[in-house]
């Protein structure tokens, strides 16, 4: 595998990674992010305009077994997925979890699971690990059996992917893993290691870079995280092996390397992510943006990652404090969500966790 490190970066982009005295990793800095071609058009609702107060942590439920997907109802209240037991719960500020939907045929193991959830209208869509594959499937939470409308995704002990999200363009975006098979991130014709795009109902989406294709982007090794910014700019945030975690511009088409490289390069034929960590310092999940922040959840380094998106240095937030921090998302007030993973199985279990936190707009 060629890994390299050197300043020249695809679309003008350009990141640094520092190392600090003892040689860990310290926080890169991010050059302001251009116009991509081939972006979502941005909407008014693509991202919020205020800037969440993270000094202000509001606990908004505590005892969730492995929180995983999270997605706002138009009404503002929240759907959290379970990932080991297949139930979604309904959280309102204020209020107790109360649980408005189990999902059938849901094989927890390993990384997999009840992942990622959407809403649209009145239907949530889920993904999640089945016997044989990892699929998604909608849903209407008044009743009504589930709908599968994408199936096929390699399923594994690790590397589901499972991230899934509406888009400026209402379109919906899937984040696959490669289920530790390499080879499948570069086979177009596989929807792992990818970004798909496809319609509400589950069909390769009108002016996807290859006609009759899911796939949006390819070459990646566990997509956890997809965000947008106001001007339709696309982010996909990328789990890394032994070096580096990435978050990358999505662009349709593209190619982001997996396995030939993990972080920077030279070989033009891959997108160069605009900023890498260190994976100690990352192993990033979820993410999102507020105003011209992205914001990216950390499991491994436990912190929560803000990224400039008009350039400057990245930073780490709350280190240690939560521990495991899985899901990042804005709230339609504008609020910044954020739970933690402690209960996965891989962290130092504390009293309440895991915990979903809220932090208001100033």
């Amino acid at each position: 595998m060629t890994i390299t490190r050197l300043a020249a970066a695809a679309a003008g982009l350009a990141v640094l990674t520092a190392c600090s005295s003892d040689g860990s990793s310290a926080a890169p800095t991010v050059a302001p992010v251009p116009s991509v071609t081939g972006s979502a058009p941005p909407a008014p609702s693509a991202a919020a305009t205020g800037t969440p107060d993270l000094g202000a942590p509001e606990t908004v439920a505590t005892g969730i077994d492995v929180p995983w997907g999270l997605a706002f109802r138009p009404d503002g209240s929240a759907l959290v997925a379970e990932r080991n037991t297949g139930r979604i719960l309904e959280i309102v500020p204020g209020g107790e979890p109360r649980e408005v939907y189990r999902v059938r045929g849901v094989e927890s193991g390993g990384e997999g699971g009840l992942l990622g959830l959407a809403v649209r209208d009145d239907w949530v869509y889920a993904y999640f690990t089945a016997s044989d594959d990892n699929r998604i499937v909608r849903f209407r939470l008044g009743g009504g059996e589930p709908e599968v409308i994408f199936d096929g995704i390699a399923r594994g002990g690790r590397h589901n992917g499972g991230r899934i999200a509406f888009g400026p363009d209402s379109m919906l975006y899937v984040g696959t893993g490669d289920a530790s098979e390499e080879s499948r991130s570069q086979d177009r014709d596989d929807p792992s290691g990818k970004i798909l795009r496809l319609t509400p109902e589950g069909r390769p989406a009108p002016g996807n870079p290859w006609a009759g294709s899911p796939v949006w982007s390819l070459g990646h090794r566990n997509v956890q995280g997809i965000a947008w910014d106001a001007q339709g700019r696309m982010y996909g945030i990328e789990f890394g092996q032994d070096r580096w975690d990435e978050v990358n511009v999505i662009e349709p088409g593209k190619n982001y390397g997996w396995p030939e490289v993990e972080g920077r390069t030279d070989d033009d034929r891959y997108v160069n992510p605009i900023v890498q960590w260190g994976t100690d310092d990352a192993s990033p999940s979820g993410a999102a943006v507020a105003g011209d922040t992205l914001y990216v959840a950390a499991l491994k380094g436990e912190r929560l990652w803000t990224v400039p998106l008009g350039g400057g240095s990245t930073k780490a937030e709350f280190t240690g404090r939560y521990g495991r921090l899985r899901t990042v998302a804005v709230a339609p007030d504008g609020s910044l969500w954020l739970t933690t993973s402690n209960t996965d199985g891989r962290g130092d279990t504390r009293d309440g966790d895991d915990r979903i936190l809220r932090f208001p707009v100033k």
